[in-house]
């Protein structure tokens, strides 16, 4: 079965996977700048259009938190971000991020390191439970640009969908002309 390719904000969720200080540091920084500029947009687009937001953090205590401008930006959503702690690479089978994904939402818009790991194993089991999970290639990153390219392509064949962080807002958007427009189309030039 085909993945369904429409991102929309009634059936959407975004969800940033282990986006922390010291996988931080581990980045090239221009990727990992490319990076977080596009998901501060994409949070940025979840608060205007009120997507509820799940963050994993991986091993916390040894990687650290969620880094300070994404919890920034994070504070600014309508409805609080569900913070989950995890050990496993994949969120799946965590008995948070279950309760968050049984609130009804199909869609997942999946960002965040290291591509090849921790988002692909969670893309993979998402989408194997029937969950459309679009990834904004612009939006992820690993250590080496091969293991990105590598990640994506799996992602690709396990079901997920490969996106842009322009494609995801202007899908959720749906049309020009409106306030919401206005307030992400400035972000996302």
């Amino acid at each position: 079965m085909a993945p369904a390719l429409r991102v929309s904000a009634q059936d959407t969720a975004l969800v940033l996977v282990d986006i922390q200080d010291r996988l931080a540091s581990a980045m090239p920084a221009e990727a990992f700048a490319a990076m977080t500029r596009n998901i501060v947009t994409l949070v940025a687009a979840a608060a205007r259009l009120n997507l509820p937001v799940l963050v994993s953090e991986q091993y916390p205590r040894g990687l650290g938190r969620t880094i300070p401008v994404l919890r920034e930006a994070l504070g600014k959503l309508q409805q609080a971000a569900i913070y989950l702690e995890k050990d496993a690479f994949s969120l799946a089978d965590e008995p948070l991020a279950q309760s968050f994904l049984g609130h009804g939402k199909r869609t997942l818009v999946m960002v965040g390191v290291e591509t090849h790991i921790c988002v692909y194993q969670s893309a993979r089991e998402l989408s194997r439970r029937g969950y459309a999970v679009h990834v904004p290639v612009d939006a992820v990153a690993s250590r080496t640009e091969d293991n990105h390219r590598i990640g994506v392509d799996l992602i690709a064949r396990s079901g997920g969908v490969p996106t842009s962080t322009e494609t995801v807002v202007f899908d959720l958007l749906e049309r020009a002309g409106t306030e919401d427009f206005k307030a992400l189309s400035r972000l996302v030039k």
